[in-house]
């Protein structure tokens, strides 16, 4: 069975976006490339900020997802 939603590009773009900073806090939180209490804060606070407004996000866009 095929799933059909329709995004608009703005919605695409935060999607993406929203993604990427979380990636890009997790690659922190695992890599070694600043002083470890910088990356730690750095890497929380990028991927707390991804993730959490992925929520509304992701709110807006599941309830158009059809069966067809």
């Amino acid at each position: 069975m095929k799933r059909t939603f329709k995004v608009s590009l703005p919605e695409a773009a935060l999607a993406v976006g929203t993604r990427a900073i979380a990636g890009v806090g997790l690659g922190l939180l695992l890599g070694n490339h600043l002083i470890a209490p910088e990356r730690r804060r750095l890497g929380w606070a990028l991927f707390a900020f991804g993730a959490l407004s992925t929520v509304p996000l992701a709110m807006r866009i599941v309830p158009r997802i059809r069966r067809g």
